[in-house]
């Protein structure tokens, strides 16, 4: 499988780039980077594929771009691109409403697999997490997240995917708008990741703590989904990752 990078030098890029490398049945087609990155020209690991700009991207042959970015960048990719069938795997975070919307009719031109986290077992938390909400709407959900201390201050695309999910299942089970979840934001020295939900039901508590060790944790996730919406032709649309782990 032929894989490009978008975000090759970022926290995540780096190790998916590793990732690849280390591994005979994966191929780096392209490392993409910012076109005021002071990497480009230069070779990744000593090899012959050098870290380019991402107009590049059209003329490397791939199998699938894995993106993560930023929301600018990747909607400047997906343009750039036009109606090219490319599958994305796309973990770039912080996309507003109306890019989201933007984002989302690019998907009428090739498949787009989208995710806040990538981790291996993040999906089966946050449904886990939701169940409990739909099947308690009385207790109050506070979700809460601890990263590095050079991760900006704003909450992270999983925290508010998470307090969004909450909200609407408690909403669906009450019947009417239920309280929108409070989110803690903590930023603590090289923490990878701590999501945590806590749901307050007056005398008793339950809290669902999920705790990534290594960056090579999304990475990892992330080349499975790209094998997933590789391994057969995939319709163009939307996809999650509950659709390649049937969650």
């Amino acid at each position: 499988m032929r894989i490009a990078i978008m975000g090759a030098s970022g926290r995540v890029g780096t190790r998916l780039v590793e990732v690849i490398l280390a591994n005979p049945g994966l191929e780096l087609a392209s490392a993409l980077v910012s076109p005021k990155s002071g990497r480009i020209g230069s070779p990744v690991a000593g090899g012959s594929i050098e870290y380019r700009s991402a107009d590049a991207a059209m003329r490397s042959h791939c199998d699938v771009i894995i993106d993560f970015s930023t929301p600018a960048a990747s909607l400047a990719l997906q343009q750039d691109i036009g109606s090219k069938a490319i599958p994305f795997v796309i973990g770039t975070t912080g996309f507003s409403p109306e890019e989201n919307v933007r984002l989302a009719a690019f998907s009428a031109h090739r498949p787009l697999l989208l995710s806040a986290n990538f981790a291996h077992g993040f999906e089966v938390f946050r449904k886990a997490a939701v169940d409990f909400a739909q099947s308690a709407p009385d207790a109050d959900a506070t979700v809460s997240e601890t990263y590095h201390a050079r991760k900006k201050a704003d909450p992270s695309g999983t925290s508010r995917l998470l307090a969004t999910e909450l909200f609407e299942a408690r909403s669906r089970a009450m019947g009417f708008a239920a309280p929108e979840p409070v989110i803690a934001v903590h930023r603590e020295g090289d923490t990878v990741g701590v999501n945590e939900i806590r749901f307050d039901m007056g005398t008793a508590e339950a809290v669902f703590t999920y705790r990534v060790h290594t960056l090579g944790a999304y990475a990892v996730g992330a080349l499975a989904a790209a094998q997933w919406l590789v391994s057969r032709r995939r319709p163009a649309r939307l996809y999650s990752l509950a659709d390649c782990l049937n969650v």
